[in-house]
Formats: structure tokens, C-alpha cells, sequence
């Protein structure tokens, strides 16, 4: 498989999973074809090509000729300057690897990450809040997070992969599409009844098991175990943590239980003061559970080495 391949793999298999409709994905890749076709100077010429045909601003090929054929791949949840040292120590030592694949963001992928929050508005949707208050919470949410990434050296790990020579690329919310997706499903087949149910389906999973023997494993956040689980929300992708104000209009809409990879302190606030319950499933943990099971949909085509690195446990189903 060359580096091209598993990449336009990994946005196929992300598209097949997103909480979108194909239309609504259509509709964003032709606004940015839209958008492209008026752009002039060196505003065409800076423009990113791969929102073309991507609708994931933070999953990119960083670095590398794109038709590098991959038969290793050292893979990790961040992967920045220290992992790709890692790497290029370990091709001195001679293992041989093709392709860095990093989870989070990094380079061009970061600066622009906060572009995928767009996708939230689906899932909102899907719990009954409508679309047009949740492109109105959404925007200035966007606009913080935008704030709050652009003054970052985005290119640190991408230089330092393109000095030694390592190709290098990231998927992060093609994989966090694949948990949400399997999350939600999961809770919707069995309906847990009480919040240490749900706890407990997670901890049956192998990388929230994992997870918990390293003390970042599920846990109930707000709320107590036999507390009634109502009906559960899986927010765990379009990036990062959606609009704070949100909360009411979850609860306006029946949702009992959130489930999620974190909770900022702001946002536990919020979430308690509508009295939500919220399960913390595991940041390190959900991601992993996401990069397995996007790695296996590019392992039906062609089997890879993988070599796990910074927090990635590789479990295959």
C-alpha cells in the first residue's frame, strides 16, 4: 500500500462513518471547490488542495512522497518531535519504517482542525436540537477554538520529519468518527438502564480496559452508579469539545447521559448545572479504540507493521 493509498482509505472509511449524510459531506467538498474556483493570486496558490476531495481539515499527508510504499508504520496518538526522533533512532538501528502515522493533528492539519467542528451540527441534529441553533452555538465555539490555535508553531514535528527525511501523516477525525460511530451504536443495541452499566460495557472493551489498568480508564463524572442512564449521547468527535451553552438544549431534548472522551473544567460546570450525566470514557482510550478500528478497514486491503508508540496499544477484531 503506498502512503496516497492508506490516506484516501482512511478519509473513504472516516466519510462512511461521519454523523453526516453523504449530501451534507457533498455540499461542504463543493463549497470548498466553490471557493477555490474564486480564489485569485496567491490566495489560489496557498490554498489547500486536499479540501477538494477531504472533507477532514486535521487529516493530511505532512510529509513524504505520497507514493512511498508503506510496509511499516510506527503509530501513535501524538506524534511530534520526540516520536519522530524516536523513529529515526530506531531506522538507525535498523527497523525499517515507512510512514510516521500520528493521531492528533499536527502542521497544516492543526492549524486548520477546528474546521471539522462543523460536523457537530449532525449530531446535534440527530438528538433533536435543530440545525439552525446549532450553526448559531457552533460558530462562536469555532471562533474560540480558531483563537485559541492560531498563535501555536504548528510546523515544529513536520520540520522535524522533513529534516530527517520520514514521511509523515496524521488521521484524527476519520478515527474519532469510527469510535463515536461504535460507541452510539453499541449504547443504542443494548439501552444500559443505570450510569454503571455504561460504565461497565466500556470497561468489556479491551482499550478502556487497558485504560483503566493505567488509571485512565471510564468513570463516572457527574452523577452517581445507579442513577437512571436515559438516553445516552456519544460526543466524541468533530474535533474538540463543542459550545458550553449546549447543554440546556441537550437536556431540553431528552438526553439523560454524555458520554465523552474529556470534559473541560468550564464544561463540567456547565453539564452540572442542568443536571446531565456525564461519563468520562478516557481521552488515550477512545482514541484508541478509534485507531483500531480505522486501522482494520485499511488492513482489509493490505496487512501493515505496526509499531505502537505514545499511548497507541494496537488490538485487532
Amino acid at each position: 500500500m503506498r502512503i496516497i493509498d492508506l490516506y484516501e482509505l482512511a478519509v473513504k472509511k472516516g466519510m462512511a462513518h461521519d454523523p453526516r449524510t453523504a449530501r451534507e459531506i457533498k455540499k461542504e467538498l463543493d463549497a470548498a471547490r466553490k471557493e477555490y474556483r474564486k480564489s485569485r493570486g496567491p490566495d489560489q496558490k496557498a490554498f489547500d488542495k486536499a479540501r477538494l476531495t477531504n472533507p477532514y481539515a486535521d487529516t493530511r499527508i505532512l510529509y513524504g512522497d505520497p507514493k512511498t510504499d508503506v510496509k511499516t508504520a510506527i503509530v501513535g496518538v501524538d506524534m511530534e518531535g520526540p516520536e519522530i526522533l524516536t523513529a529515526a533512532a530506531l531506522i538507525e538501528r535498523g527497523t525499517p519504517i515507512d510512514l510516521v502515522i500520528g493521531h492528533h493533528p499536527e502542521g497544516n492539519a492543526w492549524a486548520r482542525f477546528y474546521d471539522v467542528m462543523k460536523l457537530q451540527v449532525a449530531m446535534l441534529a440527530k438528538c433533536g436540537i435543530p440545525t439552525a441553533v446549532g450553526e448559531e452555538l457552533l460558530k462562536d465555539r469555532m471562533g474560540e477554538v480558531e483563537r485559541a490555535v492560531a498563535p501555536a508553531n504548528h510546523s515544529r514535528a513536520v520540520d522535524i520529519a522533513r529534516l530527517l527525511d520520514i514521511p509523515f501523516m496524521c488521521m484524527h477525525t476519520p478515527a474519532d468518527n469510527h469510535v463515536a460511530d461504535y460507541l452510539q451504536r453499541m449504547f443504542d443495541r443494548k439501552n444500559p438502564k443505570k450510569l454503571s452499566d455504561v460504565v461497565n460495557m466500556l470497561k468489556a472493551i479491551p482499550e478502556y480496559a487497558d485504560g483503566l489498568k493505567k488509571n485512565a480508564g471510564p468513570r463516572i463524572l457527574i452523577g452517581e452508579p445507579d442513577k437512571p442512564a436515559g438516553k445516552i449521547y456519544v460526543d466524541m468527535t468533530g474535533g474538540t469539545e463543542g459550545p458550553k451553552k449546549i447543554f440546556p438544549r441537550l437536556s431540553q431534548a431528552g438526553i439523560g447521559t454524555i458520554v465523552a472522551m474529556h470534559l473541560s473544567e468550564e464544561h463540567y460546570k456547565h453539564a452540572k448545572g442542568e443536571h446531565i450525566n456525564v461519563v468520562i470514557a478516557g481521552h488515550i482510550a477512545s482514541d484508541n479504540l478509534g485507531l483500531n478500528l480505522l486501522l482494520d478497514e485499511i488492513e482489509k486491503k493490505d496487512k501493515l507493521n505496526i509499531i505502537p508508540c505514545s499511548g497507541f496499544v494496537r488490538v485487532r477484531r
